[in-house]
């Protein structure tokens, strides 16, 4: 050991100063955790390994870092159920637009969720494989969460999931291991407009049951009650396009005189962002969240048939009819050894839920209260019907294309 340190004294003496100094940076720097004292300082803990610190659940304080872009840091890491659906992928976009970090639980094949992937910065779009049944599968994906959005719903039933497990139970097992994981700060219950115990609509009876289950395992939960959705996957106005196209015409139930207040669904993703923005004025609170106009289905079918510029064409289907109708597959559908078709147009629950007027309530919490004004859907909310234009995007025009200018 003396011989050794002698040597590198020599060395030392004969080299120059700016050599001995490089020298000598390098050797501290081979050991960049210890002090001069064997501590472990402030350089050190800048090195230490991540991987050796202790998990951390998703709980504390939202870390904001940045400018607010999509690669800043909002400090929410949000697990959202139903991300892989219509309104989910426009809220993951909304979400990852500002930094926070989405996990995408999915049960279907992996190209279910690919497209949410460039939504984000490198790493903030997380997909997750899991099952719903599952208790532990949930809490897997819901671990490093401080924020849960429940987006999951289904407007049919199938034969392995009815109207009261996915929109009743799902929702108040999911709300109860948010309670238990104690770090969830904010979870977002997506409903419908019209859900009460009281409605004709299974779906909407389990929707409000849903709700209900929501605030007793999780009373500072906030309830979304979104009116009927439109935009470019939408099941509405799509599915009457269709139907037009093929048949030469479309089926009013009722003469389509319900009232309706369909809203544009990029502004639902972004009432769900404002929530998680506020100071918690939002916690513990229920918004209907309606358009800005009120429709009655057949004026909402005139506006379809308007933008895809065929002549309407429809077909009076008395309610008693209607009902007959699509009655034969909800009779069906657990007796028979195999799947039946999807219904569309002839819905039976849907059928139920448009045979009343479905507005917002007057003293209801509103767009308003959450500092976002709803578009209305005449214009670009509705500018993916000119795909079902027989001639292409420019085939035949409007009856305003027509007019002149000084005539309108």
């Amino acid at each position: 050991m003396q011989s050794a340190a002698w040597r590198r004294h020599l060395l030392d003496h004969h080299l120059s100063p700016s050599t001995s100094a490089a020298i000598a940076a390098f050797r501290s720097a081979s050991q960049p955790g210890l002090t001069p004292q064997g501590l472990c300082g402030a350089d050190g803990a800048r090195h230490m390994s991540s991987a050796r610190a202790p998990a951390v659940k998703g709980s504390g304080h939202l870390v904001r870092k940045g400018t607010g872009g999509r690669s800043s840091v909002s400090g929410i890491v949000a697990t959202v159920f139903g991300a892989t659906g219509f309104l989910g992928r426009y809220l993951v976009q909304q979400l990852a637009k500002m930094g926070s970090q989405v996990l995408v639980p999915f049960r279907g094949s992996e190209d279910s969720h690919r497209h949410l992937k460039i939504m984000g910065d490198l790493g903030q779009i997380v997909p997750m494989k899991y099952n719903p049944r599952d208790v532990d599968s949930i809490k897997a994906v819901m671990a490093k969460s401080n924020v849960v959005v429940n987006l999951i719903g289904r407007e049919y039933e199938t034969r392995n999931y009815s109207f009261e497990e996915v929109n009743h139970h799902m929702a108040g097992q999911l709300a109860m291991i948010a309670k238990e994981h104690g770090g969830i700060m904010r979870f977002i219950q997506v409903s419908c407009l019209g859900a009460s115990p009281s409605s004709e609509s299974r779906m909407l009876r389990a929707k409000a049951a849903g709700e209900e289950s929501i605030l007793k395992e999780f009373p500072e939960a906030t309830i979304m009650r979104p009116a009927a959705m439109i935009g470019t996957e939408d099941r509405i106005l799509n599915r009457w396009a269709q139907f037009a196209k093929n048949w030469g015409f479309l089926p009013l139930v009722g003469g389509g005189s319900s009232k309706i207040q369909p809203v544009y669904v990029i502004d639902v993703a972004a009432a769900i962002v404002n929530s998680l923005k506020d100071d918690g004025t939002s916690m513990g609170k229920i918004y209907e969240l309606g358009g800005p106009e009120i429709y009655t289905v057949h004026e909402l079918a005139e506006l379809m048939y308007e933008t895809i510029r065929e002549w309407p064409r429809y077909v009076n289907v008395p309610l008693p009819v209607a009902k007959a109708i699509a009655s034969p597959r909800e009779m069906l559908l657990n007796k028979v050894p195999f799947p039946l078709p999807t219904p569309s147009i002839f819905n039976l629950d849907q059928i139920n839920a448009f045979s009343v007027d479905n507005l917002v309530s007057e003293d209801a919490l509103t767009f308003e209260d959450l500092s976002i004004m709803p578009q209305k859907l005449k214009g670009y909310p509705v500018e993916y019907l000119v795909s079902y234009r027989k001639g292409g995007p420019s085939f035949g025009s409007t009856v305003s294309e027509k007019m002149r200018s000084s005539e309108m």
